[in-house]
């Protein structure tokens, strides 16, 4: 049968295609004061991650928060920057992860892999836009969050909506499944903690499991986020075949005054060191790509407490990131959310 003959004026068609958006966290555009409240203050309008009446946040926010904030926040991204490309490293990840996996999937040819930041650039609305303009009438967003949380996952799935809500002609769309318990998840976690480890020059006393926190009120809510961490935790320590002293689960990165899921990571390290442990190591699971919140809370803070306190020997263990592990991750996920479709 002959194709169909369009009109002279008819708009260009592109071919058919399947879009893979991968989307993380995100990272300020730069380091300077203005940078830095344009990105916190996305961040921390955000009603999915500070649930305070608007009425009590909006003046703490703009009047305090966006005023004191920005600076001290960029010194700390100052510190882990990618010069060379000038961006934050986590965009530096999460670029390499989806050319990857766009080798990875090389023998789907309708697939297409791009990737976006929920705050900052790319935005989620520029890149579904983007993906429709190469002809994908189907698109899946994979946000690169292991465990499912409201302040996560769901708030790339409201902002991808958001964009939906303003075209006219809306792609199919799917929303990635959490793979928090996922065996190849955690066989690529033990894996990556049995390499990190090996690099050492010396044996953990403990591991902390460090995850990002939330407030407290979330879980009482119904989120499910702090179960999922806990189910990690205890399938990552059944692999490696460690008792619930040698890796232990913490939650990191709390903010304000409300009480947010426990046991603290920065207390934890502080109490173990006191209680005579001199040689401990972190792994963050929960996070799919070395930032902030890894390389400095974690690997200067919590290492800065740690030998403070008495330790002796401090380890950071690295994400998945981009490794081989890591792909085989983000590919499974991947591959799994195309079936049907790709």
């Amino acid at each position: 049968m002959a194709a169909p003959v369009l009109p002279t004026d008819h708009p260009k068609i592109a071919a058919r295609a399947v879009g893979l958006l991968l989307v993380n966290l995100g990272t300020p555009d730069a380091t300077d004061y203005w940078s830095m409240r344009r990105y916190l203050k996305e961040f921390l309008s955000d009603r999915r991650v500070i649930e305070t009446s608007r009425l009590i946040w909006w003046p703490v926010l703009n009047l305090i928060i966006l005023s004191r904030r920005p600076q001290a926040k960029g010194k700390d991204y100052d510190a882990i920057w990618n010069r060379e490309a000038n961006e934050g490293p986590l965009k530096t990840i999460t670029r390499a992860q989806a050319e990857k996996l766009g080798a990875r999937l090389a023998d789907k040819k309708n697939v297409i892999v791009d990737w976006a930041m929920r705050y900052g650039n790319p935005s989620i609305e520029s890149r579904i836009r983007a993906l429709q303009a190469q002809g994908c009438d189907r698109i899946v967003v994979a946000p690169l969050y292991p465990q499912y949380a409201a302040a996560t996952t769901a708030t790339v799935a409201d902002k991808t909506f958001e964009a939906l809500m303003k075209m006219r002609w809306q792609p199919n769309v799917r929303i990635a499944a959490p793979w928090h318990d996922d065996d190849f998840y955690i066989e690529a976690l033990a894996q990556s903690l049995r390499t990190g480890l090996a690099q050492l020059d010396f044996e953990p006393d403990v591991i902390l499991a460090s995850f990002h926190g939330v407030p407290k009120d979330y879980l009482l809510k119904g989120d499910p986020y702090h179960c999922q961490c806990v189910k990690t935790a205890r399938l990552l320590r059944e692999k490696l075949g460690f008792s619930e002293e040698k890796l232990r689960l913490t939650f990191q990165s709390r903010f304000g005054p409300a009480e947010w899921l426990k046991p603290y990571t920065d207390e934890t390290v502080k109490a173990l060191a006191q209680a005579g442990v001199k040689k401990i190591a972190i792994v963050t699971p929960g996070f799919t790509a070395d930032c902030l919140e890894t390389i400095e809370e974690i690997g200067v803070e919590n290492r800065d407490i740690f030998l403070a306190s008495g330790g002796e020997k401090f380890a950071r263990i690295d994400c998945l990131n981009d490794s081989e592990g890591g792909i085989d991750v983000i590919e499974a996920v991947a591959r799994r959310e195309l079936a049907g479709w790709a």
